[in-house]
């Protein structure tokens, strides 16, 4: 590997190409790869990424996006064409949600900054389509992140994660300068997920240690010998992995990237909740054997009470449809026969179905993510409100049978 300085990087005009930006170069299988290294929100790496695609020394350019990313981008209107049932259906609420926050995120900094975040990855997709020059997407799909990051994390830890995520959902204040600092030396992502990034070392080595190693791969997997130079535009905390992942990985690029997208399929079984449930319908039988039948009918009320009134106040505090709340008091109670599935998600299909979202709720997603209002107000974000609230409520319902019944039990 070489490490050049800048000045030595000239364009035919013997000028600096990179000036003040970090660049690292690695020669390897007959292709020199030029590794420039970005600040995410910041106006001069647009122009240093203009002036290196501009020079003409380049046969091709990769960045650090992914083709979900580059959609969100280049076309912010796509979010229009989603299907909220099928989200809703195939349990993506929580992956939705996630990419709202980052969405949000993103528009509070280009807000405060006046630059978008990840202008500069867009810049050299659109210059080097004007150069027809091939564009490589490097990076790692989102979803694909979060899911092996949840995957990584303990009960408690994906609980900050979903906090880290709310912070960045309905914070109004300014991003603080440690933040901006933070996404001129390093990632998106890690910025996004605040400081629990930095002390989750699960988290951090899925967003940062996993893609280093995965850009690495998708270049030599896209490696062509008619590319002999290739510029890599990628987050400047990626590029020290990134450089020495290119240098010595030995790997098949191939099999090596299928490892770095799989989720293992775990057996989901929600053991805190089943344990839960095992003690309340103890309870319940425990009830019967020694009160009879009045005891016993007695206890069954105080679930269907408890778990269908608290899942309705949830959906309730949503500000959904009253036949969205009468769903979630009905079918909240028979959580036993059908653990795989959230009594949230019920009520979020029945909101959906009956407040379908207008293409205008689509286009505004972007702004009414920044705030509690536009959560309200968007029938996007509201359907997504009363999935978790519903299924908030429901959790709580099911605690506090818990205690209930064996208090009676007990008493």
């Amino acid at each position: 590997m070489n490490d050049e300085m800048t000045e030595n990087l000239m364009d035919d005009n013997g000028d600096t190409l990179f000036a003040g930006q970090p660049v690292r170069v690695v020669e390897r299988d007959g292709v020199r790869y030029t590794l420039l290294g970005t600040a995410h929100v910041s106006q001069a790496s647009v122009e240093v990424v203009e002036r290196a695609i501009n020079s003409g020394r380049f046969d091709a350019v990769a960045v650090e996006l992914d083709p979900q990313r580059l959609q969100a981008l280049t076309n912010p209107d796509a979010l229009a064409k989603l299907d909220l049932v099928e989200v809703i259906r195939k349990g993506r609420v929580a992956l939705f949600a996630a990419n709202l926050a980052l969405a949000a995120y993103q528009r509070r900094l280009a807000e405060q900054l006046g630059i978008e975040p990840g202008a500069e990855l867009k810049r050299a997709v659109g210059l080097a389509n004007a150069h027809n020059l091939p564009v490589h997407l490097i990076d790692r799909e989102v979803g694909l992140t979060f899911k092996r990051a949840s995957q990584r994390l303990g009960f408690f830890g994906k609980i900050k994660l979903v906090m880290g995520l709310g912070a960045g959902l309905f914070a109004s204040d300014d991003v603080g300068e440690d933040e901006i600092e933070k996404l001129k030396q390093g990632d998106m992502l890690e910025a996004s997920f605040g400081e629990f990034a930095s002390e989750s070392p699960a988290l951090y080595e899925t967003i940062i240690g996993e893609r280093d190693r995965y850009m690495a791969t998708r270049l030599r997997e896209v490696h062509d010998p008619a590319q002999r130079e290739v510029l890599a535009v990628v987050g400047a905390g990626h590029l020290a992995g990134l450089a020495k992942y290119l240098e010595s990985d030995t790997e098949a690029p191939g099999p090596l990237r299928a490892s770095l997208e799989d989720v293992p399929k775990k057996r989901n079984i929600p053991w805190i909740t089943l344990t839960i449930l095992a003690v309340v319908l103890a309870g319940i039988a425990v009830g019967f054997y020694r009160g009879g039948l009045g005891v016993g009918t007695e206890l069954l009320a105080v679930w269907a009470m408890y778990t269908g009134g608290l899942a309705g106040l949830g959906c309730l505090l949503a500000g959904s449809h009253p036949l969205s709340i009468l769903t979630a008091i009905v079918v909240a109670p028979f959580k036993p026969f059908r653990l795989s599935i959230p009594t949230g998600a019920f009520a979020a299909l029945v909101e959906a179905r009956l407040r379908k979202p207008a293409y205008e709720d689509f286009l505004k997603l972007r702004d009414d993510a920044q705030s509690v209002r536009g959560w309200y107000r968007n029938r996007v974000t509201r359907v997504v409100l009363t999935f978790m609230l519903t299924n908030l409520g429901s959790m709580l319902g099911l605690w506090l049978t818990g205690f209930q019944v064996w208090n009676k039990v007990g008493g």
